[in-house]
């Protein structure tokens, strides 16, 4: 077996073993929670430019 062929296989098997791991549910409450802090952070920032413009 030649080095390149026993990296890509150890490559693959790595990824399939952590590819596993993941879960659909896990991946859209991390995108929900990623989007809705993303809001709330654009929000906030927008709020307090106009709260500090007017003092």
């Amino acid at each position: 077996m030649k080095w390149n062929d026993m990296r890509g296989a150890t490559l693959g098997g790595t990824i399939c073993s952590i590819w596993v791991s993941f879960s659909l549910d896990g991946i859209l409450q991390t995108v929900l929670v990623a989007a809705l802090g993303t809001l709330i952070s654009f929000i906030t920032s927008r709020l307090l430019d106009k709260w500090c413009k007017r003092k």
